[in-house]
């Protein structure tokens, strides 16, 4: 186990918290989330061939619901709050083509496997407004801890193969809001990035939305997410999810 922390997040976050910008109010919001993306990439243990999840494994696109919840304040130098739990488990069966081979285990052509793929985090967002009138502006650190796990198991011969992922990424985090004039509707775009090393993650949101005068509000677009890892627990990945999500949410 362990945590993929670097410098310049760190020192990022001290320079966020040196900010003066904070909400005039306290508020909070709770809301659902609905994402079904589709699933493309490859992934491989340590030194061995990649593994397409979908030419070699036919493993299912993923969709999750979620709870999204968030805390905004008006005290100084303390980060809002946002988490959010993603939850990205996939599974495949699929009888091989070729062979391929996964933390030392080998499964021959013509063998039927099953996967799970599992890449399943939670999302905790701090974060500071540095702007807040029709034009919103965050910037902050986005902390997804994955508790997931890769696993095979073959047919033949009742192989099995697995990996557990247990990480941190620290990605930092910019959201940007416009609200369209008199009208309640508004446009924005989130995202979170992290590089180290040859791991890296994108996580990218464009969304349309519309808050009525009572808080209530819902949202919709497209999110991107996509992670490469690089010896992470023995798993090396290049994994992306893309598609459409909408929200709903009430705003206190």
């Amino acid at each position: 186990m362990r945590s993929i922390l670097n410098i310049p997040a760190a020192t990022f976050l001290a320079l966020v918290i040196s900010s003066p910008g904070h909400a005039d109010f306290v508020g909070f919001s709770i809301g659902a989330s609905y994402w079904s993306p589709d699933l493309s990439g490859e992934f491989n243990s340590a030194g061995e061939a990649s593994i397409d999840l979908s030419d070699d494994l036919d493993v299912d696109d993923p969709s999750q619901s979620s709870a999204v919840l968030s805390l905004e304040h008006p005290v100084p130098f303390l980060p809002n709050i946002r988490y959010q739990d993603i939850d990205l488990d996939s599974d495949g069966r699929n009888t091989l083509s070729g062979s391929i081979t996964f933390e030392g285990e080998t499964y021959s052509a013509g063998e039927s496997v099953s996967t799970t793929f599992d890449l399943s985090h939670n999302d905790i967002v701090l974060y500071y407004e540095v702007l807040d009138n029709w034009v919103n502006l965050d910037i902050g650190l986005d902390l997804k801890r994955f508790d997931g796990k890769v696993s095979m198991v073959g047919s033949t011969n009742t192989t099995t193969s697995s990996i557990s992922i247990d990480e941190t990424l620290p990605l930092l985090y910019l959201s940007a809001r416009f609200d369209l004039p008199f009208s309640g509707f508004y446009v924005g775009a989130d995202m979170s990035s992290f590089s180290i090393d040859d791991s890296s993650a994108e996580d990218l949101t464009i969304k349309l939305g519309y808050q009525s005068s009572s808080g209530l509000g819902i949202e919709g677009g497209l999110k991107t997410f996509s992670i490469e890892l690089d010896d992470a627990d023995d798993l090396d990945t290049d994994i992306e999810y893309d598609g459409a999500f909408v929200n709903g949410y009430f705003r206190f």
